[in-house]
């Protein structure tokens, strides 16, 4: 095998460049990358080939997203998806970084209705992803959740939050749209965010949010790395579904999203140009985030 292709349990993988050796990630490593600037660069992941492509592109975070319920089984939203196939999707992706590098941070997303009765059910979902193989849970919204989040991170589990447009509650919000663009909006993602870091949240993803509210949240989180998606640059990180990135998709595509594909050797080679950009801070493009 020559210096330019890797073996996995998947086949050969094409490695445009080699790339240099990486210590797992964890959430001391997350706070490292945070102290010295360095961008968080995440994708979506629903199986395990993917995941271990994303995991030789250098792909710092997973997030085994309920969005498999409009990606993978072509549902409308992704209300209709349940514990047991977040926990089977997980499961596989967690398989395939582990047969790779094993350096990834894997995120699992709690579906709608598995969270929101009771603390105790948010446990009981929360224990199943971990068990897993997640490293950490996703949850969506702010006011309430605050507690929830507590209730978790006292109990042993990263917690992940999710402010701005949550597509679980997307028919409530009047559809998808950008949020925060009233003052009375933008204080409430501020006083949330804000919140959900107190509670121990450790990571926000914020979703269609003004560039620069997001760039000022994240400012004011030092605890909390922001994950923006379509939210500009000015976040600790970036997050794609792993199908826009890849020009792969059934709808409209985001005017924020970028086809990686375009220009690229293979999916390796799109996975690794995306973690560049989002590095370099080339992705993504604030012009596109005037809302």
């Amino acid at each position: 095998m020559s210096d330019t292709t890797a073996r996995t349990p998947y086949g050969t993988l094409p490695a445009a460049a080699p790339l240099p050796p990486r210590k797992p990630i964890s959430l001391p490593r997350l706070q490292e990358m945070r102290e010295r600037g360095e961008k968080i660069a995440m994708l979506t992941a629903y199986d395990a080939t993917f995941a271990a492509v994303a995991d030789h592109a250098g792909v710092d975070c997973l997030l085994v997203g309920d969005s498999l319920g409009m990606v993978c089984q072509g549902r409308p939203s992704t209300v209709g998806v349940t514990l047991e196939e977040m926990c089977y999707h997980t499961e596989c992706v967690v398989r395939g970084v582990r047969r790779v590098q094993g350096t990834v941070w894997v995120i699992g997303d709690l579906p709608f209705g598995t969270y929101q009765e009771s603390r105790e059910q948010a446990l009981r979902s929360a224990a199943a992803l971990m068990q897993a193989g997640a490293h950490m849970v996703k949850l969506e919204g702010g006011g309430w959740t605050v507690e929830t989040v507590r209730f978790l991170v006292e109990r042993g589990i990263p917690v992940c939050a999710h402010l701005g447009l949550t597509p679980q509650t997307v028919h409530a919000l009047g559809g998808y749209r950008v949020q925060g663009r009233s003052n009375a909006e933008a204080e409430r993602l501020r006083r949330d965010a804000l919140a959900l870091q107190d509670a121990g949240a450790t990571m926000l993803v914020l979703e269609m949010v003004p560039a620069a509210l997001a760039a000022e949240i994240t400012q004011q989180l030092p605890r909390c790395h922001t994950i923006g998606i379509g939210s500009g640059r000015g976040t600790a990180g970036q997050v794609l579904v792993m199908h826009d990135m890849l020009g792969i998709h059934l709808g409209k595509t985001p005017k924020f999203v970028r086809n990686f594909m375009e220009g690229a050797a293979s999916v390796r080679d799109a996975m690794a140009a995306y973690v560049a950009a989002v590095k370099d801070g080339t992705f993504p493009d604030d012009a596109l985030h005037a809302w």
